[in-house]
């Protein structure tokens, strides 16, 4: 689906996906105060339909939204066009919102949903599992190392360097992780939200959750071994 530039700016600039100027500056300051709660700023736009109030939820949030999208769809254009799907959805229906959980966790999941409907779109849902059995014998059935890796597993994680390098190897390997194994990564290691959270954005269930994030770590524990027992083997 295709983002107009109109919406584009909208989101971009933090105004209210339906105000007739997008591209005009808000003027925040006197409305509303920086050290307003996301909950207070819900609650006045429930009550009073204040959009200068979901423009500064947009704006705390939009940034964290099209990362978590960008990390799931591994394309700009289609980052862009969920984030504005999302927000437009969250302006909808935050007056049913009750505040169950934080409006962060509550907009994340919807712009997950919005994301794997795309994906969906793209492959068969089914599909998705197959690229884990690439994983082979290295795994028991309760997703536990067959042999444990040595290498620089071994070493504290102090001594180890988080540098550049790696940060490029955990990326890629992230993105090649099936997509609802990523998303459910996504979701509960990078933007904290709960299995019983996941399992509602996801449609699945709890113990589903926890299978999927398990062998995702798992996946990913693999090949930043491979990166560390590689970097142990150059530098002898």
């Amino acid at each position: 689906m295709g983002v107009s530039l109109n919406s584009r700016a909208a989101i971009i600039h933090g105004t209210s996906p339906a105000d007739p100027n997008p591209k005009a500056p808000m003027n925040r300051e006197a409305i509303v105060d920086a050290e307003t709660t996301d909950q207070a700023l819900v609650v006045r736009f429930q009550q009073t339909g204040d959009r200068a109030a979901f423009e500064e939820l947009v704006r705390r949030h939009r940034d964290r939204v099209y990362g978590l999208a960008l990390r799931m769809m591994k394309n700009e254009e289609e980052a862009l066009d969920i984030v504005q799907e999302t927000f437009l959805s969250a302006f909808r229906k935050l007056p049913e919102f009750r505040g169950e959980s934080q409006f962060g966790s509550w907009v994340y999941r919807i712009a997950a949903n919005f994301a794997l409907m795309r994906l969906r779109h793209q492959r068969v849902v089914d599909q998705v599992e197959e690229p884990m059995d690439a994983l082979g014998d290295r795994f028991k059935e309760d997703g536990r190392w067959a042999v444990f890796p040595t290498g620089l597993w071994a070493r504290r994680a102090d001594q180890v360097v988080l540098d550049g390098e790696l940060r490029e190897v955990l990326v890629r390997a992230i993105d090649a992780l099936p997509e609802l194994h990523r998303a459910v990564f996504l979701l509960r290691d990078v933007e904290g939200l709960s299995y019983e959270e996941i399992a509602q954005a996801l449609d699945t269930t709890v113990s589903a959750v926890k299978s999927r994030l398990h062998r995702a770590r798992l996946a990913l524990r693999e090949e930043l071994n491979r990166y560390f027992e590689g970097k142990e083997v150059r530098s002898r």
